[in-house]
């Protein structure tokens, strides 16, 4: 394999590994498994994770174009007639809130 150094191979490599492994201790042997095991785990997942992601439909967003020579004045009369049925649906809003807070008793 080209990525491996020109002496080493990976057979070479697993053999020095695992005679390194020989020399240590139980303990640090059984904490080193652990650690190769909680990594494959995390790599796994994220694996797996990575193929159940479904894609999300594309969004349609509606953009009002305006002529480009509107007036100031036009301008006002559409900020003030969508600022007043901001407020009406603020309203019946309200409304409903306050029906349901009464059929549910919350007054």
């Amino acid at each position: 394999m080209s990525f491996f150094p020109r002496p080493s191979t990976p057979a070479g490599a697993l053999r020095d590994l695992f005679a390194f492994m020989r020399q240590r201790s139980r303990e640090q042997v059984i904490g080193a498994s652990l650690a190769l095991l909680i990594t494959a785990i995390i790599v796994i997942e994220f694996v797996v994770d990575s193929k159940s992601v479904s894609v999300p439909e594309p969004q349609v967003v509606e953009v009002d174009l305006y002529a480009s020579n509107r007036t100031d004045a036009d301008i006002l009369r559409d900020q003030k007639r969508d600022q007043a049925a901001k407020e009406a649906q603020k309203r019946s809003d309200q409304q409903q809130y306050k029906q349901l807070a009464k059929q549910l008793g919350i007054d």
